[in-house]
Formats: C-alpha cells, structure tokens, sequence
C-alpha cells in the first residue's frame, strides 16, 4: 500500500517507509517552529501520520483539504509556514535525534515544497474533514523528545512510538 499526499495537481506518493521518513523529519521541523495557532493545527495533521498508531498503508492529505485560512494574509502566512518547516527539515534539523539516516528524504521534501509552491489556497474551499479543528491542535510537546504529539489522546510522540 501507498501513502499519498497531493495538492495542486501534484502527487508524493511515498512507500510505508518513505511516508515515516518523511512525517518524521517534517514533524522535528514543525515542533520547532510552530508559534501561531494554524501552526499547531497543522502539527495535528501530521500526528495523524503516524503509522504506528493509524495503519500502514492508511495516512496521508491532500493540500485542498486544509484550512488555510479566511482571509489572503492568513492564507498566505500558512502556507509561508510549511515552506519553512519544510526547509527547516531539508536542513537535517535534529536527524541525529532519529537514530537511523533519513535516505531519500531530500528529494521527498523537495517534491513536496514544489507542490506546496505551485498549491494555491482559495478562500472556502474544502471541505476540511481531515485537518483537525482548533480544539485538535497539537499544543502538547512530548517532555522526553521535544516534539509536538497528539498528547492526550494518545501517550507520548512518534519517536516514544518508534518500534525501534
């Protein structure tokens, strides 16, 4: 199985692995920057990618999906965020902390930021079934990792979760 996430036209479809690999460095990245509200709702969404909580083969979004945001300048702000975090992560931020070396996730980011690049959010679209609410908002950081998780519905971060 596959786990696709899409937007704009574009597709990263990525392996069980691939998607792992990609949620996790993604999520290291966000849990650093993520200081707004959206910011926090988006690091919910990316919980939701953890296999080993939802299922192989059974994650992924589609950017359409998203509530960017009512207004231009929210819109716009957003998705700003996601390119930082999404750089941030092309970094190698904090890949030490993995206990693994992320292989291939360059070129899984980069297709994503060229997706999110070319993705423009409009004013009320949606539906937004799968972004999580304001009151879904990742606010609680896993005190042993430093990583933004789904704390209370579920223990710990996707590296407490790690079968490692």
């Amino acid at each position: 199985m596959a786990n696709i996430f899409s937007g704009g036209g574009r597709e990263l479809d990525l392996s069980n692995g691939g998607t792992e690999v990609f949620v996790e460095v993604l999520m290291l990245a966000v849990s650093a920057l993520a200081r707004e509200a959206w910011d926090f709702r988006f690091a919910a969404l990316l919980t939701l990618q953890d296999q080993n909580v939802m299922g192989r083969g059974a994650v992924g979004f589609h950017l359409e999906e998203v509530d960017w945001g009512a207004g231009e300048f929210e819109r716009a702000r957003s998705k700003d965020f996601v390119l930082r975090a999404t750089a941030l992560a092309a970094s190698g931020y904090r890949w030490s902390e993995l206990g693994y070396h992320p292989a291939r996730v360059h070129d899984y980011l980069d297709r994503f930021r060229i997706m999110v690049e070319h993705f423009t959010p409009e004013a009320g679209s949606g539906p937004h079934h799968h972004f999580p609410a304001p009151d879904r908002a990742a606010m609680t950081s896993c005190t042993r990792h430093r990583v933004l998780s789904a704390l209370p519905y579920w223990e710990g971060c996707f590296l407490c979760h790690q079968p490692r």
